[in-house]
């Protein structure tokens, strides 16, 4: 029976097409261009494209309900009817509900999003009522098996595992409903069963994370309800991001026949495999290849665990340490990475060669494997970067008193009382997106494109003037990406052609390749702060993209500590704040919106991280003087868990979204006596929503009850890149207008 399973699967694919494909369709038809029939073609055909490519890889097991025009999480919610009743009044067709739970309406705000567990992946939070009527709804699990098993490829559908989903979902009691959602799930596993699916996997990631001992107990028991069906695809649970710990014995007491264990993040995994006793009748799906890192695999390294485990189960299956969502579709698109780099790569296409191999070696033992790659060339590092960094002392991580500073500050700026901004950049149109490209293609030459850059930029800053907002910032019209833009101008990264990965929804990004040792060549931001500077008499804030960020949403060398690479970082962006203040800039914000997502999932492994994390922000910051302001800003996570660490950031003001979550962190700022200047979102920018005035002044009120009004900013919950001019004036006009309102109260 559980040889059925194959000898090598992925747990999932890029869902977004080569050259983003599925985000240009979902965005024409949220603009009206095109309709749903075309849509779906589209989609339909990107499912079948991954499908083939596996197929024809020679990939055994091939997953299938992965894709999705929006979030997984999302789908799953779908699945199992949890549709908040604000949204299913509306009225709308089915897709159209799902959009409008996924970036809101006129009428109603979005779900909630944050980050997928330690990734720059976004997931939006399910929403669960008492009242909330779970309904099993398995038609898109369905209809994609059918269109694969059409095209003679039979497929293994996917969904988030109930206890992930309930641990994922607003409320306080996460197992309040777990009967009834079992339930559901119960029947969802039997019209897939109805339908001829062998296998089913259910992802259960949120257990490698800290659980209770009643959590476990839940996972437990909806395994136990499930395995026990009469009439059921086989069950594949599938963990992900490290290590599973005591939820791994909870899962071998159930019937279920596959587990998979992450044993790139989580290689504990293997120790806790061989004290769990006989496997008799199960398999083991071993994670060996990294789905969330682009290096190529040490396949002898995999094989040797691979072995292990072959060793301890009846069957054993060779897959991706997760799903390959979390990294670039194609290697072979990329044409002008260097030659040295690009051998030692490996994107979703070439990862999935990588499982095959493996699995193959597994199987018959005598596969050769490719020839180790050579050592590192020399000249990927540079040694006064690393004299720089063994010169370092504490006081390089230490600026002055924050009383001091907020008075000089002041002093200085001379700001009212609840001070307006925005969080740096304003919208892309499509004429900047052209003038970028024709840039870069040699058909706009430098004069022409550094003209069309200004004249945006005083657009910007006239446009933030008229609208009567306190510090001004100077749009951002060159730059592609906050995190790509810096790595384009630093030493020791590459960049990509065609390496985009989602982030949410429609929004992708190319995270940036860090290679070697991370070096600056030259000022990077200085130019463009200093020419909206001289526009406007009004503050200017310098933009920056923190170290932490920088690192996150990067790929990330793994030959030397993740410290010492964050450390480089940091040292590039301060001799860059000094610049920018050398040339007149008064406040300088260097944006972490990472410093969550990164966080170790364990708490033994949180202090080490928030260590060097919050010392390369101080690092990067700490260099100025008293009277130049620092600002951060996260975003889109659960931030109540390092709440210390912001603080102990040191920034002299911090925004952060706080929109969907209704002003939920102010809570946690007040809970450690926070005393420095905060920004909580009054709009949350990743919907197309525009939010009247008497709802920020509802939120500003909310916010001047646990924080006070001297040390209150007011701003949107993230940049303004993805919205379009009509809304960004219409909701910054609402934003200036409800401080003054709570100003003058």
């Amino acid at each position: 029976m559980t040889t059925a399973f194959g000898q090598s699967t992925v747990l999932g694919y890029p869902r977004i097409g080569v050259d983003r494909e599925l985000k240009k369709a979902v965005e024409a038809y949220w603009a009206g261009t095109i309709d749903v029939d075309a849509l779906e073609s589209t989609a339909a055909g990107l499912r079948a494209q991954v499908w083939r490519t596996l197929h024809d890889a020679r990939l055994d097991a091939i997953p299938s309900n992965t894709f999705s025009y929006y979030d997984q999480v999302l789908d799953t919610a779908v699945a199992v009817g949890a549709i908040p009743t604000r949204f299913a009044r509306l009225g709308l067709p089915a897709l159209d509900t799902y959009f409008a739970m996924a970036r809101g309406v006129d009428t109603e705000p979005a779900l909630e999003l944050t980050k997928w567990f330690d990734t720059n992946y976004h997931y939006l939070v399910p929403e669960i009522a008492p009242d909330t009527v779970f309904t099993a709804n398995p038609a898109k699990a369905l209809g994609e098996h059918a269109e694969a098993r059409d095209l003679g490829i039979t497929t293994r559908p996917v969904f988030i595992g109930p206890a992930t989903f309930l641990l994922l979902a607003k409320g306080d009691d996460p197992f309040a409903r777990l009967d009834d959602l079992v339930d559901t799930y119960a029947a969802i596993l039997t019209a897939l069963a109805e339908a001829g699916v062998a296998w089913i996997q259910l992802d259960e990631p949120a257990y490698v994370a800290d659980r209770t001992p009643a959590e476990i107990d839940a996972l437990r028991r909806a395994y136990i309800r499930l395995g026990e069906l009469t009439h059921r695809p086989r069950i594949f649970v599938a963990t992900y991001f490290g290590d599973l710990g005591a939820a791994l014995p909870a899962l071998l007491d159930t019937p279920v026949e596959a587990i998979g264990l992450d044993l790139v993040a989580g290689p504990g995994n293997l120790d806790r495999l061989a004290a769990a006793g006989p496997l008799a009748g199960r398999t083991i799906v071993a994670g060996l290849v990294d789905g969330r890192n682009i290096w190529r695999t040490d396949l002898r390294a995999a094989i040797a665990a691979g072995a292990t485990v072959a060793g301890l189960a009846d069957h054993v299956a060779v897959a991706t340490s997760c799903s390959l969502l979390h990294v670039p579709v194609d290697l072979s698109a990329e044409t002008r990475l260097d030659p040295r780099l690009a051998a030692r790569l490996a994107f979703a296409r070439q990862k999935v060669d990588e499982v095959v191999l493996l699995g193959r070696a597994l199987r018959d033992g005598t596969t050769v494997l490719p020839a180790p790659l050579p050592p590192t060339p020399a000249a990927w590092h540079h040694d006064s970067v690393r004299g720089r960094l063994a010169a370092l002392r504490p006081a390089d991580r230490q600026r002055g008193d924050y009383p001091v500073r907020a008075a000089r500050q002041q002093d200085r700026l001379r700001l009212p009382q609840l001070p307006t901004t925005t969080i740096g950049s304003f919208p892309q149109t499509t004429e900047l997106r052209k003038a970028r490209a024709a840039h870069r293609a040699g058909r706009l030459d430098d004069a022409g494109y550094a003209s069309r850059m200004r004249a945006e930029v005083e657009h910007v800053i006239r446009l933030q003037e008229r609208w009567g907002l306190d510090v001004l910032v100077h749009g951002e019209p060159e730059r592609n990406d906050m995190v790509q833009y810096f790595g384009e101008q630093l030493d020791g990264f590459a960049a990509t052609e065609h390496g985009w990965v989602q982030s949410y929804g429609s929004r992708c990004v190319r995270p940036p390749i860090i290679y070697g040792d991370v070096a600056r060549r030259a000022p990077m931001t200085v130019e463009w702060s200093t020419y909206a500077q001289s526009l406007t008499s009004k503050p200017v804030k310098g933009m920056l993209t923190g170290p932490v960020t920088i690192l996150a949403w990067s790929f990330v060398r793994t030959d030397q500590p993740v410290a010492d690479t964050a450390d480089q970082v940091a040292l590039a962006l301060r001799d860059e704040c000094r610049d920018l203040e050398s040339a007149g800039i008064r406040v300088i914000q260097v944006d972490e919106p990472a410093l969550r997502e990164t966080l170790p999932l364990r708490k033994a492994d949180q202090k080490a991280y928030l260590d060097w994390a919050v010392g390369a922000f101080r690092l990067a910051t700490s260099g100025v003087a008293d009277d130049t302001q620092i600002h951060t800003h996260l975003c889109y996570s659960e931030f109540g868990e390092v709440i210390t660490a912001i603080d102990a950031l040191d920034a002299d003001v911090t925004s952060i979204e706080a929109s969907r979550s209704k002003m939920e962190i102010l809570d946690d700022l007040a809970a450690i006596g926070y005393r420095r200047g905060v920004g909580p979102g009054v709009w949350d920018i990743h919907s197309p929503r525009v939010p009247p005035r008497e709802e920020m002044v509802e939120a500003l009120h909310r916010a001047v009850a646990a924080v006070p009004a001297r040390r209150l900013w007011v701003n949107p919950d993230c940049g303004l890149k993805t919205r379009s001019y009509p809304e960004v004036e219409a909701s910054l006009r609402h934003l200036v207008a409800a401080a003054a309102e709570v100003r003058g109260h």
